[in-house]
């Protein structure tokens, strides 16, 4: 079991968990993420890791209610416990990859769109430890769905919010703002990298490769076991197939059929759209193991 050492609601229907989980903390990375089941009859929902302590053996996550099952899970209180928290799992962000010399001599922008924003944080969070100055913007629908902003003044190198309704900071959505930055401020980017739903994703790419600024994004399609194996996952990216959970959840955002990926997300949720996609998808319609 693992225990919840802290239960907290961060906006509507948004919630944050510290749980303590030694052997995950032990060894997670910016990027990568877990699955949690509250019992035994529990769905298996995948989460991203907002932050971790190696040195307290705790793991932060982050999840919106969009089920019954996150439903349940955001009436646990510190003091309740996880059946399961697998991780971590995926492939940690780039930027862990990279030396730190060669970071800091680029410039990063990082685009988070409502939840996203907790996947974000940890990657910021990262840089700022080890040096490296990023900007962040950060996009929500109104002032009461924006989550993380005092973490993430703490560790953005500029931090730039706006909301679509206005209500706080400026008025628009995060493309607007990429655009002020780069087309009426000048700022010059190396990178952006684009974390939060599907369709964010995908008008950021459309005007980044626009501005011919290098985009990674962080796909978060439907998953089911994490491993590879279910195909639940599976996107296309330059014309190949791959699989979110094993092979991601980073790719490059220039080469992410987006539309399929959106459409086969809705197909998915039915029994009628996943036998759609078995009969049309064949021998690639599963993961790693072929024949889950």
């Amino acid at each position: 079991m693992y225990e919840i050492l802290k239960a907290q609601m961060l906006a509507e229907n948004i919630y944050l968990m510290d749980v303590k989980a030694p052997r995950v903390a032990g060894s997670c990375l910016p990027g990568q993420f877990v699955i949690v089941k509250i019992d035994e009859k529990g769905e298996r929902v995948p989460l991203t890791i907002c932050d971790y302590d190696r040195t307290e053996g705790t793991v932060t996550i982050v999840f919106q209610i969009v089920g019954g099952s996150t439903a349940r899970m955001s009436k646990l209180k510190a003091g309740d416990a996880f059946r399961d928290f697998v991780g971590p799992l995926g492939q940690p962000s780039e930027l862990c990859k990279e030396p730190i010399d060669e970071l800091k001599k680029k410039k990063i922008l990082f685009v988070a769109g409502g939840v996203g924003t907790a996947p974000v944080y940890p990657q910021v969070k990262w840089l700022k430890e080890n040096g490296v100055d990023a900007d962040v913007i950060v996009g929500a629908k109104t002032q009461s769905l924006l989550i993380l902003e005092d973490e993430m003044k703490a560790v953005a190198g500029n931090l730039y919010i706006t909301t679509d309704d206005g209500s706080y900071v400026r008025k628009g959505m995060v493309t607007e703002v990429i655009k002020d930055l780069v087309k009426e401020q000048g700022h010059k980017y190396d990178v952006c990298i684009a974390i939060g739903p599907m369709i964010m994703m995908k008008f950021v790419c459309l005007l980044t490769k626009e501005l011919d600024l290098p985009t990674v994004v962080s796909l978060n399609p439907i998953m089911v076991d994490g491993t590879g194996m279910c195909g639940a996952c599976r996107v296309t990216v330059d014309g190949e197939v791959k699989f979110a959970c094993v092979d991601g959840p980073e790719f490059d955002g220039h080469k992410v059929d987006f539309d399929q990926a959106m459409k086969r997300q809705q197909l998915y949720k039915t029994e009628e759209g996943r036998a759609y996609l078995k009969e049309t998808e064949g021998d690639t319609h599963k993961g790693n193991c072929g024949n889950a």
